[in-house]
């Protein structure tokens, strides 16, 4: 084992050899020596490693496991000396592996490693992004599930701080193709990353052949698996998120292989939420101990993907559907318009005469959101209660910018401001028409002042069994 004396010494001979560094192998090899060493000796050789490391191409191997060994060692100062080193590795053919190592890495507890680690990465990513890609990739779809992951939410993160210059059309290109195999088998968290990895793609953000290929295969994943999402619990609300995700894809999807199918998923996933009319008692009242509960954020993101899905296939209400659930989808699509009626007329009371700074405050943002979501779902159920259903009206969903209005989109602007009902049904018993009525129980049904538009969930169970694929838990050692 070298000492600190006879690592300088070998550190001056190829500094001063200039072009003739190369012909120092002996010289190299001390310095490579020096990771056996103790803590001085580890630390100079965490620097001396790398910057030598281009002139000895036939000891790149060796030289990378040695720095390899020091990102392990037991003293923290070295292991980030080493870790601050690596992308001067990065050369040609070695760059997929250092990245793939660097990817590896992500699984570090300390905080200034990890934060080395990220800045490593992102270095060699502008030296050659599809090489980068090719590591972190390789250990999202191979590697432990904490680096897995690590790497999924770097990408998520990192990506879109990236420049135009690195994030060329060939290297979005990679990314999408490189997401498809990992989008085989997800949990429901992957799965909103990486559409959101994806959505962010400049290629993919104008209406073109590539991108409408993309949102054709989002909503190909996404509408057979809707069955498998659960109702809120505590936690990530993963299914809120799916369904945001389909509602903003679902106007620039292309043609769909299994169109009826998948819309008929689509139509029973919307049914969940669009409860019947609670049966009465012989009194006159509710028969049941509870009114159903009318959950907004999820029946705008269903009815607005039915209403953007169901153009392509127009005639899915009235002949596709057998009479009596055209008849039953008439009743609740009738029972959630009274209710959204009431709860409008008390949003807009609980707002009328508040603007500037009073608009600003949580409560009042909360409850604008709100009236805009209830506006939404408004403006779409007129449109499904025309005869034949109609697919005509625009909104802007709640959560997106409003754009602007053009002349021929000026009644569907005025219907969203609209709080009348809608006025034909041709299905649903009279004798709830003359009815008071009563609004069921709900996110907005009472304590206006205390809203909570957005429950929270999740998919059920981890990566497996819920039809987003069966990826198990994997227990590896260094791959390095």
């Amino acid at each position: 084992m070298p000492t600190v004396e006879e690592l300088y010494r070998n550190y001056g001979i190829l500094a001063d050899a200039t072009e003739q560094v190369g012909q120092h192998k002996d010289a190299y090899q001390v310095i490579l020596d020096g990771v056996k060493g103790g803590t001085k000796e580890k630390r100079l050789a965490a620097q001396f490693i790398p910057k030598f490391f281009k002139h000895f191409p036939e000891l790149a191997d060796s030289a990378i496991n040695a720095q390899l060994d020091l990102c392990e060692d037991e003293d923290v100062s070295i292991r980030r000396q080493a870790i601050k080193e690596l992308p001067q590795f990065a050369t040609g053919e070695n760059l997929p592996r250092v990245a793939d190592i660097l990817t590896q890495l992500l699984q570090t507890d300390d905080s200034a490693e990890f934060n080395l680690v990220n800045n490593a990465l992102l270095s060699i990513f502008k030296m050659d992004a599809k090489g980068t890609l090719g590591g972190l990739f390789s250990q999202i779809l191979q590697g432990e599930d904490i680096v897995r992951e690590r790497a999924i939410k770097f990408l998520s993160t990192k990506l879109k701080t990236l420049p135009d210059e690195v994030l060329t059309k060939e290297v979005e290109e990679l990314i999408l193709t490189e997401s498809k195999k990992v989008l085989e088998d997800v949990t429901g968290e992957e799965f909103v990353l990486f559409m959101k990895i994806l959505s962010g793609l400049k290629s993919l953000q104008t209406k073109n052949v590539h991108s409408t290929r993309f949102v054709t295969y989002f909503c190909e994943q996404v509408l057979p698996n809707l069955g498998t999402l659960t109702t809120p619990v505590e936690g990530l609300d993963i299914q809120l998120e799916v369904l945001k995700l389909l509602a903003e894809m679902s106007s620039f999807c292309g043609d769909m292989e299994k169109l009826e199918t998948n819309l008929r998923k689509l139509f029973d996933k919307l049914l969940e939420y669009m409860p019947l009319p609670p049966e009465e008692a012989e009194n006159g009242e509710n028969a049941g101990n509870e009114e159903p509960k009318l959950q907004f954020s999820y029946v705008e993101c269903l009815l607005y993907s039915f209403h953007q899905l169901g153009r392509k296939l127009p005639d899915f209400l009235t002949a596709k559907l057998n009479a009596e659930k055209l008849k039953d989808f008439k009743i609740r699509l009738q029972y959630f318009a009274r209710g959204l009626q009431v709860y409008i007329r008390q949003l807009r009371l609980a707002l009328q005469g508040k603007t500037g700074e009073a608009l600003k405050t949580e409560e009042n943002k909360i409850k604008v959101v709100a009236l805009k979501i209830t506006n939404n779902i408004n403006v779409l159920i007129k449109d499904l209660f025309h005869i034949p259903p109609s697919y005509k009206s625009t909104v802007t969903l709640s959560w997106k910018p409003v754009q602007k209005v053009e002349i021929g989109q000026k009644r569907a602007s005025e219907d969203t401001t609209s709080g009348s009902p809608p006025k034909k049904s041709s299905a649903g018993p009279k004798r709830d028409a003359r009815q008071i009525y009563n609004p069921p129980s709900g996110k907005y049904s009472s304590n206006l002042g205390n809203f909570n538009y957005e429950q929270r969930g999740a998919f059920r169970g981890s990566r497996g069994g819920r039809g987003w694929g069966t990826r198990g838990n994997r227990s590896r050692g260094r791959l390095y």
